[in-house]
C-alpha cells in the first residue's frame, strides 16, 4: 500500500513538473510574425482546417473560407502568418474590406493549439491592424467575436462597443454568415443582433480628448462583462419553444 501512495505521489509530482515547464516554455516561445506572401500559400489548406476544428471545439459559428480564398490573401499580402522558432505554423489572420474599401475587417484569427496561451493571439491582432491601417488608413475596421479575449485585445487597439447598424451593410459581408451555426439567430434578430460582439475601431476617434476616451473604456469593460448574459438571453429565445415542451 504504502509502495502504491509513494508510485502517486512521485506521478503527481511529475505531471506538475511537465506542466511547469510546458507553461514557462510557452511563456518564453520565440515566434516570427510576418506580412504573408506567395511563399506561404502552401499553409492554406491546414489553416482553413484548423479554423473549422476550432470553432467546432468552442460550439460557435464561423464564416467558412476556402484554401483557394486564403491563398489568394496571401497572394495580395492582406495577412499576416506566425512561426514558431523551428519553422512551424504558429498562428494566422487576413484582412477583408467592405464597402469599396471604407469599412476593413481582420478575419480568421487561429493560433496553433500547441501555442496558445502565451501571448501569441495579441501579436498577430496588434500586426494584423498595423497592416490594415497602412493598407487603408481612412477604413473604420470593425470584427464580430464571441470570444472575451479578442473582445479585450480590441479595446487594447482602440475599438469600442457598437450596435451592427454601425457595421458595413455590403450583401457581401452578411452572406459570409450563412455559414455559421448561429446564422437563424442573425436573421430572426433582422441583423441587429446575434450572439457576437460587433466592435469598431473609427480613425475619426483617434482626435477624441483623453477624458472621453477613458469614459469609452469603462463602458467597454462593462459592456464586456455583460456579454455572457447576453448570449444566455439570445439562447433562452432561441430555445423557447423546445424548453416550453419540457413542461
Amino acid at each position: 500500500m504504502r509502495a502504491r501512495n509513494l508510485l502517486s505521489c512521485m506521478a503527481a509530482v511529475a505531471a506538475h513538473a511537465f506542466v511547469f515547464l510546458f507553461n514557462n516554455f510557452s511563456m518564453k516561445a520565440i515566434f516570427r510574425v510576418m506580412v504573408a506572401n506567395g511563399s506561404h500559400t502552401g499553409f492554406a489548406s491546414f489553416i482553413c482546417d484548423e479554423m473549422a476544428a476550432s470553432a467546432q471545439a468552442r460550439g460557435t459559428g464561423i464564416a467558412r473560407r476556402t484554401p483557394e480564398y486564403l491563398k489568394q490573401k496571401m497572394l495580395e499580402e492582406k495577412a499576416v502568418i506566425a512561426f514558431a522558432e523551428d519553422g512551424t505554423w504558429a498562428g494566422f489572420c487576413y484582412i477583408e474590406s467592405w464597402s469599396h474599401g471604407a469599412y476593413v475587417a481582420n478575419s480568421g484569427l487561429i493560433v496553433n493549439p500547441a501555442f496558445r496561451n502565451c501571448g501569441l493571439a495579441k501579436r498577430i491582432k496588434q500586426a494584423i491592424f498595423e497592416l490594415s491601417r497602412k493598407k487603408y488608413p481612412g477604413a473604420k475596421i470593425f470584427g464580430l467575436t464571441t470570444g472575451l479575449a479578442v473582445m479585450k485585445i480590441n479595446s487594447e487597439l482602440g475599438y469600442e462597443p457598437v450596435t451592427y447598424s454601425e457595421l458595413t451593410q455590403d450583401e457581401d459581408f452578411w452572406a459570409g454568415c450563412k455559414s455559421c451555426i448561429n446564422y437563424d439567430i442573425l436573421m430572426s434578430k433582422e441583423r441587429k443582433n446575434c450572439l457576437c460582439t460587433a466592435m469598431l475601431f473609427n480613425p475619426a476617434g483617434l482626435q477624441k480628448p483623453e477624458a472621453v476616451k477613458q469614459v469609452v473604456k469603462r463602458k467597454t469593460s462593462v459592456f464586456m462583462r455583460m456579454q455572457p448574459i447576453k448570449r444566455l438571453r439570445l439562447f433562452v429565445r432561441k430555445r423557447k419553444p423546445f424548453i416550453a415542451g419540457l413542461f
